[in-house]
């Protein structure tokens, strides 16, 4: 068990999360100490992972949407997230810096890890973000946006790509970074209050 871990967090680890995120010793200590009470074995899996989100959305379907979200965090693909894991994850999607945001967007995107975007993986995730959407919401949505589909053939014009061309990683930054409405079309804004609300509950 990794209950006897769960007041240690080591000292290269501290520094590493210390210079990589913008939280303080203490706020990365605490945070620990949360992280090994709800998981004592010091990993969260793709089902706990997944809980949260449904306890979040209970009129929603947000496994899909959890799931990409835990793969795109799970840097070592082991099926888990680890504490190093978790704050990285914590600190892209409520504080990090555009290009590390807009990095993470694209492992989003890229569903199997293979450095370029496809239309389908594309299609993939906004169906997922439509699941995690209310029927009285998607009403709100502009004609040209309204249906995953849809959504998928603004952004994927947006880019100026054939049907079976592939998007990398440095397109992708760039052709966000100088449209914001692309932004707007690829991001579900909903991880951040899921951010807030755990935080709530933790304190």
């Amino acid at each position: 068990m990794g209950n006897s871990k769960s007041g240690v967090l080591s000292k290269d680890l501290l520094e590493e999360l210390k210079s990589n995120t913008r939280y303080t010793e203490e706020q990365l200590y605490a945070w620990y100490q949360t992280f090994m009470k709800e998981c004592p074995s010091g990993q969260i899996s793709t089902e706990q992972f997944e809980s949260i989100y449904a306890s979040f959305f209970p009129d929603a379907d947000p496994k899909a949407y959890a799931q990409h979200v835990f793969r795109s965090f799970d840097s070592n693909s082991d099926g888990t997230l680890d504490f190093k894991e978790y704050i990285v994850a914590l600190h892209l999607t409520s504080s990090g810096k555009t290009i590390q945001k807009l990095e993470w967007a694209f492992a989003l995107y890229d569903v199997d890890k293979n450095g370029t975007i496809t239309k389908n993986e594309i299609h993939e995730i906004v169906k997922s973000i439509f699941n995690m959407i209310s029927k009285e919401d998607q009403k709100n949505l502009p004609d040209d946006e309204n249906t995953p589909e849809k959504r998928t053939e603004k952004i994927w014009a947006f880019f100026g790509k054939k049907e079976n061309d592939k998007i990398t990683e440095g397109e992708f930054i760039q052709g966000v970074m100088d449209n914001k409405n692309i932004l707007r079309l690829i991001q579900f804004d909903e991880p951040q209050k899921v951010q807030n609300r755990m935080k709530e509950k933790k304190q």
